[in-house]
């Protein structure tokens, strides 16, 4: 019985480790904008404490993407890029392995922006959905792709279909969500602000006709409070919490906007961090539910702390790091609202990234650095200037997947690899 038992002890932890090994195997894509849960935190580990003066080694450089702000979204060994070639807006698919191109499709048209950064192509990130990808242009049409090849499967305009109304003068720069069976959107406007489509006919589910509000630039983001699933709507006049089933409104405050809002919101528990730029700064909700009520108070508003403008925020172990435009990179308390540490040695405003263990950040005039994940101060672990600089502002926000940081500059696309060796 002792060497039954023994035995099948001996083919458990076999099993065990041969699972935890295939488990660690399992790739780690960013199928979205801000990764798999929208808040820019990558699941990766293994990688690079540290890099060389010169920056980690380029695996490769991908030309011929157009230019734009947008970011990339890399599933199922394909990358996802959009950018816009003469008078139109492209989705295009390359090789993870190599940077190689795939396929290309015109996916909407494009606004005359007139930012003075150089970029009228889009702002949004393509979205991947099993084996269809999603794209809104700046002039708010919204395409669903075959990842496999491209084809077209179904497109709509948020304009012309669904009333839709801009906050100001940019274009539509948010990146689609898909909840469930459905792509939520902002279309903005007197027919509602919210809309879900059917991911596979683009039929409309529902639109938020109780909201009103004209687009803003921020991405929406799924979440559940009160064991409610639900979608939360920023806007530059409300802070809402959307009923993912119908589309109705669950609960919603004012929060008055500036220009253009832009930065996803943090959601921690039943609390929710925004902030935008602008003189705006953040502001913290809670968000209560008692007797089948939801109800929604501020902890504090315009906080002048994080005054954050298109980089985005990253909430981590109950902090919250970026780019102020008041104080430069900070890590600040979510509850209190307070600095921890400040610290403007990375030039410029900038977008943030985190994993293992670590932030990537890239001002907007260029330098990229790598910088220890710490409550008690900015602890540079390298920095280099990413070759070829187009010139131009650069927005993209970073990616990180399977080993690889990934770098859009307009028109160009370098893969690094972080993997530590």
């Amino acid at each position: 019985m002792a060497i039954g038992k023994r035995l099948a002890a001996m083919v458990f932890s076999a099993a065990a480790l041969a699972c935890g090994s295939a488990l660690a195997d399992v790739p780690k894509d960013w199928p979205s904008f801000n990764g798999p849960a929208r808040d820019n935190i990558s699941k990766e580990t293994g990688l690079l404490k540290e890099w060389p003066k010169e920056g980690p080694p380029l695996a490769w450089k991908a030309k011929g993407i157009g230019d734009g702000h947008s970011s990339v979204s890399v599933a199922g060994g394909k990358i996802f890029a959009a950018g816009r070639e003469g008078d139109s807006t492209f989705v295009f698919a390359l090789n993870e392995a190599d940077g190689k191109p795939l396929w290309k499709t015109a996916a909407g048209g494009l606004v005359n922006q007139g930012d003075g950064t150089g970029g009228k192509g889009p702002r949004g990130t393509p979205t991947v959905d099993g084996d269809n990808v999603y794209m809104i242009s700046a002039a708010s049409d919204v395409y669903c792709l075959a990842a496999g090849d491209g084809k077209e499967i179904w497109h709509k305009n948020l304009n012309k279909d669904f009333g839709g109304q801009m906050m100001s003068g940019w274009g539509n720069s948010e990146s689609v969500l898909v909840d469930g069976q459905n792509v939520i959107c902002t279309p903005g406007g007197k027919k509602g602000t919210l809309l879900a489509l059917d991911k596979k006919t683009g039929n409309p589910v529902w639109q938020t006709k109780q909201i009103t509000d004209k687009a803003g630039y921020a991405s929406p983001l799924a979440t559940d409070i009160g064991g409610v699933h639900q979608i939360i709507l920023f806007t530059d006049a409300n802070l809402a919490g959307i009923d993912a089933k119908d589309g109705n409104v669950l609960w919603q405050i004012k929060r008055p906007g500036k220009t253009a809002v832009i930065p996803t919101p943090i959601v921690k528990d039943n609390f929710i961090y925004v902030t935008s730029g602008y003189g705006v700064g953040c502001d913290l909700f809670k968000v209560n539910y008692e007797a089948g009520k939801f109800s929604v108070e501020a902890i504090y508003n315009k906080n002048q702390n994080m005054v954050d403008h298109t980089g985005g925020v990253i909430g981590l172990d109950g902090n919250i790091y970026g780019h102020s435009d008041t104080k430069g990179w900070i890590c600040q308390d979510m509850m209190s609202g307070d600095v921890k540490w400040a610290d403007k040695s990375l030039p410029g405003k900038g977008t943030i990234a985190y994993a293992d263990g670590h932030f990537y950040c890239r001002s907007d005039k260029g330098p990229i650095a790598l910088i220890e994940a710490t409550p008690t101060g900015w602890k540079q672990s390298g920095r280099f200037d990413q070759p070829e600089r187009s010139g131009k502002t650069a927005w993209p926000h970073l990616v990180i997947a399977n080993g690889k940081l990934y770098v859009r500059d307009m028109d160009n696309l370098f893969c690094y690899d972080i993997k530590a060796k």
